[in-house]
């Protein structure tokens, strides 16, 4: 028997459908002529909690950290017994097996741990679905691959489960209890990829709060050449006077002095140089997960997470390929289908994708065409089945067009344009000016109405000149403009800062290196990861446009972990190691081993860490922690927050702690203790020996302190 083994219910059905000889449903499996197919609900099995290692660690404690298996346990997940039995009885009975989860890292893991969870030893085949229609299913059953050729796939995505749990389990708890020590009642969750992008959250707010507007000033100047008018730019010397550090104008005086000597020049200007170059724009290439979710974010206002709930669905009835993918290629076997889905598109009738799709040219070859950037997955395009617009919700008819637009542009031609390029010398000054001409609008024809090309600011259509030729300078204008401070992020615009995370890195070798890697978080799970953060009360949405603030929680938990946690250089690293593993190009030990040393060192820190005590009574003895009521053999009394570390203790007085009748001048924390010394009655500070002040003792009261060489603590 040959089983079919898929990662969810509705994945087994539409495998099932394609398969030769009638189905019959069964109990958490379909019986067809090709073999049975059944399923899982995701994982199946679940990583071990630390109590179910070991119980003792059911009660969080710092001298328990880190806690490191020297074996990883999974145990069945309760919601999936049922079905984890029906599997287990079929693999039993299986000659063959195929592995059919999802076409990434996450989907391969999924089923292989439950086969060598059940010590399956049977030979196992691997089927790629990027697309459930049925010409797509068919072409992926008639390749089926060797699973053991996905094995690494399976040790990157086994890298980051255990990298997770190692970070995730153990700084949570410990830095919860440093916070604890402090006064704090929350718990601190700390993940490998959650508590940067948090921390881009918090930096950028800080930034905004920080910020002061500044004025400048830009010049520009119209220009009469034989063959017409012309605006210039003027750019500043390196010694030119009034500039700020960013080497803007700033000083009003100065702009107003040039424009009187720029009107008081006789001699004309003179062309230093005029040069035009060709250009050419290569098609945009189709869409990832991260790129539809970044442009259906700034097209329409949707989140992350809507975006993938809406690409699953589109996916699920076999209009769109898969839609978790992070490539934004397509493999040249794709090629063969193009005549059919454009031709199926010119059927659809929205902002034109219909007379877009019946000009495209066929023969047009992209560069998205690119079987060496192909691993298991490809860019999210159309499948050959037609689309029924009118029967899609809004949200799923926006994201198809989307994803049909990048479709199509890859059969249009480059977008061609020459660039040119004047500078003139007038008054000892320099002015520049850019125009461009285009010569082919190619691709770009279909993203004519949108607003995201940039053009520079002084960019328009040039006279025809040459160098040397003379230029009459006709007026000049200052135009006063303010800095801004940078834009809070947005769902949409922070998942796009987690996938080029380079440009956030502090260490300016690293961020050239990390320009290559995939950013932080996988194409799967940013979205859930910013919805995370939302839900539990780190970031708020705010305003129309939904733009996320930090909470108090979030300014604590930041400021409260060092910065190897909250910057995201050591999780960008990360994230090419396990990109490199998916290739076979690093070891699932090495890696983990580099994690549980990482862990030790942070646990180390967490526990001498000091936060800001809160509450209503800071320890005077310590200063760090706060009294906390408890229950003694003797009745109430309040202990320090920071026990056994502090063991100051202070008697309860009508449900408070009782307040010092003397409190240490010097550090004006500790409270001062009456002691009987050997040289008779001293008054110490309660700090002792961080704090080392002594007062002499008469008629039982505190007086002067006594000098350093007379102190003498002995009890």
């Amino acid at each position: 028997m040959r089983l079919f083994i898929a990662e969810k219910p509705s994945m087994g059905a539409e495998l099932a459908k394609y398969l030769p000889g009638p189905a019959s449903r069964k109990d958490g499996y379909i019986v067809t002529g090709g073999g049975v197919v059944t399923w899982g609900f995701g994982h199946i099995l679940r990583q071990a909690e630390p109590g179910e290692y070991d119980e003792r660690y059911l009660k969080w404690r710092m001298e328990d950290l880190p806690i490191i298996p020297s074996e990883w346990k999974l145990l069945v997940a309760e919601s999936c017994q049922k079905q984890f039995e029906i599997m287990k009885k079929l693999i039993g009975e299986a000659t063959e097996i195929v592995h059919a989860g999802d076409p990434d890292r996450e989907g391969q893991l999924l089923i292989d741990e439950v086969l060598e969870y059940l010590g399956n030893k049977k030979p196992v085949q691997r089927v790629l679905l990027n697309a459930l229609d049925e010409h797509s299913v068919k072409k992926a059953l008639a390749a089926l691959r060797d699973n053991a050729d996905f094995f690494p796939l399976k040790q990157s995505a086994l890298a980051r489960a255990r990298a997770d749990w190692l970070i995730g389990m153990n700084l949570s708890r410990a830095f919860t209890l440093a916070a604890q020590r402090a006064g704090h009642k929350i718990t601190l969750p700390i993940g490998r990829v959650k508590t940067p992008t948090l921390a881009l959250v918090v930096r950028r707010e800080r930034e905004i709060s920080a910020f002061s507007a500044a004025d400048y000033f830009t010049l520009k100047a119209d220009f009469e050449h034989a063959n017409g008018v012309f605006t210039a730019f003027w750019k500043p010397g390196e010694e030119q006077a009034g500039l700020d550090a960013e080497g803007r104008l700033a000083d009003k005086n100065v702009a107003k002095a040039l424009l009187e000597r720029f009107g008081a020049e006789m001699a004309p200007g003179e062309i230093t140089l005029y040069e035009t170059t060709e250009k050419r724009e290569a098609q945009r290439l189709p869409l990832s997960l991260s790129a539809l979710q970044v442009l259906a974010g700034k097209k329409y206002g949707y989140d992350p997470q809507t975006v993938l709930d809406t690409a699953q669905k589109l996916y699920e009835r076999k209009l769109t390929t898969y839609p978790r993918s992070d490539c934004d290629y397509l493999p040249t076997s794709q090629r063969g289908d193009a005549p059919v889905i454009l031709r199926n598109l010119q059927a659809i009738k929205q902002d034109g994708l219909a007379d877009w799709a019946a000009r495209a040219d066929a023969a047009t070859e992209s560069r998205a065409w690119n079987d060496s950037k192909i691993t298991a997955h490809h860019a999210i395009i159309p499948t050959v089945e037609k689309c029924n617009m009118m029967t899609l919700t809004a949200v799923e008819q926006h994201l198809y067009f989307l994803i049909a637009q990048a479709y199509v542009a890859q059969f249009y031609p480059v977008h061609v344009y020459n660039q040119t390029r004047v500078e003139t010398l007038y008054a000892q000054e320099r002015f520049l000016a850019n125009g461009r001409v285009v010569v082919e609008m190619g691709w770009k024809e279909l993203y004519a109405a949108d607003a995201d090309d940039k053009k520079d600011e002084d960019e328009g259509v040039l006279p025809a000149m040459n160098k040397g030729d003379a230029a009459r300078y006709l007026k000049g204008a200052a135009e006063k403009k303010s800095t801004r401070p940078p834009a809070r992020f947005t769902a949409a615009t922070l998942l796009a800062a987690m996938k080029e995370i380079h440009k956030y890195v502090k260490n300016p070798e690293l961020k050239k290196q990390l320009r290559e890697v995939s950013g932080i978080g996988t194409e799967a799970t940013r979205a859930t990861i910013i919805k995370e953060l939302i839900q539990r009360g780190f970031l708020r949405e705010e305003k129309k446009k939904k733009y996320l603030v930090p909470t108090e929680a979030a300014y604590l938990l930041i400021d409260a972990l060092p910065e190897s946690l909250t910057y995201p250089d050591s999780t960008a690293l990360w994230e090419d190691v396990l990109q490199r593993m998916a290739g076979g190009e690093a070891q699932l030990d090495d890696f983990l081993a580099q994690q549980a040393a990482f862990t030790r060192a942070i646990c180390a820190e967490a526990a001498g860490a000091a936060l800001s005590p809160k509450g209503e009574h800071v320890c005077p003895q310590c200063g760090q922690g706060v009294l906390q009521q408890r229950k003694g053999k003797n009745g109430l009394f309040w202990g320090c927050s920071r026990y056994p570390s502090c063991k100051a203790a202070y008697n309860d007085v009508n449900g408070a702690p009782e307040r010092a009748k003397y409190v240490c001048t010097r550090c004006k924390k500790g409270a001062l203790k009456r002691i009987d010394g050997r040289n008779g009655a001293f008054w110490s500070c309660s700090r002792y020996p961080a704090c080392r002040t002594t007062y002499a003792d008469k008629d039982g009261e505190p007086v002067m302190p006594v000098a350093e060489q007379e102190k003498k603590v002995t009890t």
